[in-house]
């Protein structure tokens, strides 16, 4: 996608509950070891007493404070998740719209894994380039990974979960008129879906949720792949490969060189050093001008939030100043990985 500069994210927010979950109470009392501890670069999730889709309502409700849209300008409300929504047979984006007086507003849910944020922007991105008569999207993720269903803790490999609400206002510009916020320059996506079985492994497919346990394990599922397909090289080869060239087909759609000066941030997942190491890293050293970002220490992985909690610190950083680039990488489960560039305006 290129959206030429038409697009405006002229509010982006997050809602993210106060209360917290400790690395240091972890590991006192055995959840994870003190190596762990330190691979993972935090010191605390934050846990929420409400559902997920209160959440986006919340951060929503942010957003358009920030704005000068009316919930009645928007047209299309698009969620992104990545866990369970608090209904088992339910539409959760129907339920923001109408928490936010969007109540004729199209509703869609996207449910892509860890990148169901980027998808779901993509989504709105599409449909405002196509209908002219959509003026105004509003595009929110949610995520709670409580117990008993959900060891935020233990139930992945190099990831621990945190609970947050994120939400942003994507606008047309109007010509003649420039909107403040980030521009959106491009958003583009790869996939190489031949690893969706990471997370399926050998089990066969079941009739109804948590069939085979009380929580989710996604420890069991990649460990069957590993063994099945002799460890993680494979699989961190095509990673890297599908890493450089989303960012290259990012940065060439938007008509930047990675040695651009502007590229203030360059934000990448909020996953652990050994994740990071492993598919990220390597690919930037050297070729992005740019200050690297991994906002995890006091957040953790935020399910589909990450790329929308990341472009709410960097629209709010007094460094980033008007003309500036930030570059967002992403990725999730099965798997696609994405990159947007914004600019700010």
């Amino acid at each position: 996608m290129n959206s030429a500069g038409l697009l405006v994210l002229e509010a982006v927010t997050t809602w993210i509950p106060k209360e917290r979950e400790t690395a240091a109470a972890m590991v006192a009392a055995g959840r994870i070891t003190a190596d762990e501890s330190r691979d993972l670069g935090l010191t605390a999730v934050p846990v929420s007493g409400r559902s997920a889709p209160d959440m986006a309502v919340l951060a929503a409700e942010r957003a358009l404070g920030a704005s000068t849209c009316a919930p009645e300008d928007i047209g299309m409300v698009v969620h992104g998740w990545l866990y369970h929504q608090g209904h088992d047979f339910w539409s959760p984006a129907h339920y923001i719209a109408a928490q936010i007086g969007a109540r004729t507003a199209l509703p869609l849910g996207v449910q892509q894994m860890s990148n169901a944020g980027a998808a779901a922007l993509g989504v709105a991105v599409d449909k405002l380039i196509a209908d002219a008569r959509l003026q105004v999207a509003l595009v929110t993720t949610a995520d709670r990974f409580c117990p008993p269903g959900f060891d935020r803790w233990a139930s992945d490999y190099g990831v621990v979960y945190g609970d947050a609400g994120t939400a942003a206002l994507l606008r047309r510009q109007e010509p003649g008129h420039t909107r403040s916020g980030l521009a959106l320059k491009s958003l583009a996506f790869v996939t190489d879906a031949r690893y969706e079985s990471m997370y399926r492994g050998r089990d066969e497919f079941s009739p109804i949720p948590l069939w085979r346990g009380s929580r989710i394990d996604v420890r069991r599922p990649k460990k069957a792949y590993l063994e099945e397909h002799g460890g993680i090289a494979g699989f961190t080869a095509s990673a890297r490969a599908s890493v450089r060239t989303v960012l290259q087909k990012a940065l060439g759609e938007a008509g930047i060189d990675p040695s651009d000066a502007r590229i203030r941030y360059v934000a990448l997942p909020r996953l652990s050093d050994s994740v990071l190491d492993m598919m990220y890293l390597p690919v930037l050293e050297g070729l992005l001008a740019g200050k690297i970002l991994r906002d995890r220490e006091d957040s953790g992985h935020l399910g589909a939030g990450d790329i929308f909690a990341n472009m709410a610190r960097i629209s709010s950083s007094p460094d980033l100043e008007s003309g500036e680039l930030a570059v967002l990488i992403g990725g999730g489960g099965g798997f696609t990985w994405s990159c947007a560039v914004v600019q700010a305006v």
